[in-house]
């Protein structure tokens, strides 16, 4: 006798679950209750629920579920970072961070795929290969998970997770239709009830997906561009060679455009020593991003193993922050986190099931070509492709 597949509640947008109630006969006003109790309260037993009659209760039980990504270890740092690993369908491991600034702001690093499908050279993630895209609920389940850590919401000014980065494993936008799904859940009132202002999301320059976002959400947007011309940008960050900065600042330009409200772009810049740190570099940059409405975002380099990349020395960053500021530029340093639980940037690696085969080849040889990566970029160029490289 088959066995019905139950609807995981945990993933689904404030329509999708009307739509789930339209579909067994009850009122859509159900969704919001199921939606508070869920995302507000984070409670995943349907027997919890007290304003759901119990026969109501009773039919979810046989055909829905609240689940979320099993937590298979966590550790809390001595900065007061905290740091997931979860355990997603297929066996493999993802990882989320939980970052906080002070006493009111707590950001969560969020992870869009199992892996990362492109291979920056600076970033430990990418050198796991890549197994799948996240779904809904595994994405919208990382913030369930973080603020669960904190308790109920007591109230709507009680937010244990304040802001949410998506820029955990994986490219955001190769993974475009779950991503979006799960930010629209984050800034509903009746789930996380964020500002778009402080709903981030991070990509490497998927130029197409860029321009599917425009009139589809307002979050901000980071720009992962870490060198100042095509040439080194084209080693750093690999999908340059299909979309070069030209195409990739036009695009943000447009987006840009559709927010108002004095929004900027922020531009990520992994520094790293002898790379893309000395004094042609910055001039490079400031002529790059004149006229561009941004804030630039310098990150020291986190070293990991099996890469000889540097973090520069304070001198280096401070000279590399000081020219960009002379030219009338906002830049922060963004501060080293969880260094002693391996939680800083670009340090996210879980335990793959890896597809791509890249990690193996990374042992093996120590270096991969970039050809596999064009071809996932192309792969999700269609429209609305929700497909998963091979």
């Amino acid at each position: 006798m088959s066995t019905q597949t139950k609807t995981n509640l945990l993933g689904l947008t404030k329509s999708q679950m009307e739509a789930f109630f339209d579909s067994i006969g009850e009122k859509r006003f159900r969704a919001t209750q199921l939606m508070k109790w869920i995302h507000h309260y984070g409670v995943d037993d349907f027997d919890e629920m007290s304003n759901l009659s119990k026969v109501l209760r009773a039919k979810l039980k046989e055909i829905a579920e609240v689940r979320g990504p099993e937590v298979v270890y966590k550790d809390f740092s001595e900065d007061g970072t905290r740091k997931w690993v979860l355990k997603v369908e297929g066996g493999s491991c993802i990882e989320t961070v939980l970052i906080p600034m002070d006493d009111k702001r707590r950001t969560l690093c969020v992870s869009s795929q199992v892996g990362c499908s492109l291979d920056c050279s600076f970033c430990s993630t990418g050198k796991q290969g890549f197994q799948r895209n996240l779904t809904p609920a595994e994405i919208i389940g990382q913030v369930w998970v973080a603020q669960r850590s904190y308790g109920p919401r007591t109230d709507s000014a009680n937010r244990p997770v304040t802001n949410v980065v998506m820029m955990g494993m994986g490219e955001p936008l190769m993974n475009f239709e779950p991503v979006m799904d799960s930010m629209e859940l984050m800034l509903d009132d009746w789930g996380y009830g964020l500002s778009k202002r402080r709903v981030t999301l991070s990509t490497s320059g998927v130029v197409p997906a860029i321009e599917k976002m425009i009139g589809r959400t307002d979050v901000a947007l980071a720009i992962s561009l870490h060198a100042p011309n095509d040439e080194l940008r084209n080693e750093l960050v690999p999908i340059n060679r299909k979309y070069p900065i030209k195409q990739l600042l036009d695009v943000c330009n447009r987006y840009l455009d559709t927010l108002g409200d004095n929004r900027s772009i922020t531009i990520e810049y992994t520094l790293i020593a002898g790379i893309n740190d000395q004094p042609e570099h910055v001039r490079q940059l400031i002529k790059l991003l004149r006229g561009f409405d941004c804030k630039i975002n310098l990150i020291p380099f986190n070293p990991f193993p099996n890469n000889d990349y540097r973090r520069p020395s304070r001198n280096a960053i401070m000279r590399f922050q000081n020219a960009l500021i002379d030219a009338n530029y906002v830049v922060t340093v963004r501060s080293t986190r969880g260094d002693d639980i391996d939680a800083a940037c670009g340090q996210l690696v879980g335990q793959v099931m890896d597809k791509t085969r890249r990690s193996a080849k990374y042992a093996d040889q120590g270096e991969m070509g970039n050809a596999q990566i064009i071809d996932a970029v192309q792969i999700h160029d269609t429209p609305n492709s929700g497909s998963t490289p091979a």
